[in-house]
């Protein structure tokens, strides 16, 4: 789909900042929407690099921007500089959208609602279950965050690279949710098909298989999954991951991470807006923009 977007005077500014941000396809979805939406609104990207943050942040009250999207490596960085944040992204501890509120910035962390969104289908299922979360970092909080308190899961195996960084997750969410039923391993692939076996859910969230990195896997191991199972990928580009396509094979339900891409996206446009995304024709437009 093109985006021709139409400027005046009174065009509002939205963006997202990170460092680096070419990667980003928040521009390309948000334009479209306001596109079909026919709102006066352009989302621009901002280069903003942890030691320039702050001025950014004051340039951005200062000029009016409406607000903005946070990605990495400013997600945790920028809490202590907002006036407040969302009980959500307070415990999970990062923010991603932040919303410029005549001059005075408020921090929100919409990934919640991406996952939320994108598992509620299965809610019933996943309840009293065990789920695996491969990855210890900022996408993982906010999949452990939904899964404590919306869908009610029984035990949650942290799998990651540096088997301590999960044992400290599991630490942080037990004192911040009063959760203790966490296990913690090493990301170990032939030690882990029986732990993989045993989860309802299993869902990736590093960036292992993201273009152009399409053959990595967190495991290539066929056994690791089964009928029954649901795998979910935080990835979104290729829409249909490497691990995604094992588990299918294997008879597993897979649930891409370009829902949940257009999910958190579409809570921030309505932060940003202050009325709902048209999610529908959003996801056929990315869709068929990135299978192209």
């Amino acid at each position: 789909m093109q985006v021709q977007n139409k400027f005046n005077l009174e065009t509002k500014i939205v963006g997202v900042i990170g460092h680096p941000v070419k990667h980003s396809y928040s521009p390309l979805m948000h334009n479209i929407a306001y596109e079909i939406a026919g709102l006066n609104y352009i989302y621009l990207p901002f280069d903003v690099p942890s030691n320039q943050l702050k001025d950014a942040m004051k340039g951005m009250a200062a000029l009016g921007i409406k607000g903005f999207n946070v990605t990495l490596p400013l997600k945790e960085k920028i809490l202590p500089m907002l006036k407040d944040v969302s009980v959500e992204a307070s415990i999970i501890g990062a923010v991603n959208t932040v919303v410029n509120e005549d001059g005075i910035l408020r921090g929100y962390n919409t990934d919640v609602a991406g996952v939320i969104e994108s598992l509620n289908p299965v809610k019933e299922e996943l309840a009293g279950s065990n789920v695996t979360i491969i990855g210890a970092g900022g996408a993982s909080r906010s999949v452990i965050y939904a899964l404590i308190s919306t869908f009610k899961v029984g035990r949650i195996n942290i799998v990651n690279r540096t088997e301590q960084t999960a044992e400290s997750m599991k630490e942080y969410f037990s004192a911040k949710m009063f959760f203790d039923d966490f296990k913690a391993y090493a990301l170990a692939p032939p030690d882990l098909v029986e732990v993989f076996r045993d989860s309802k859910l299993i869902v990736n969230t590093t960036t292992m298989g993201m273009t152009p990195d399409i053959d990595d896997s967190a495991t290539t191991i066929k056994e690791s999954f089964m009928k029954g199972q649901i795998v979910f990928d935080v990835v979104y580009n290729p829409v249909k991951t490497k691990l995604l396509k094992l588990a299918e094979s294997q008879g597993a339900r897979i649930i891409t991470g370009l829902k949940m891409f257009i999910e958190q996206g579409a809570r921030s446009y309505e932060l940003f807006c202050g009325e709902k995304m048209p999610v529908e024709k959003v996801y056929k437009a990315l869709e068929s923009y990135l299978v192209s």
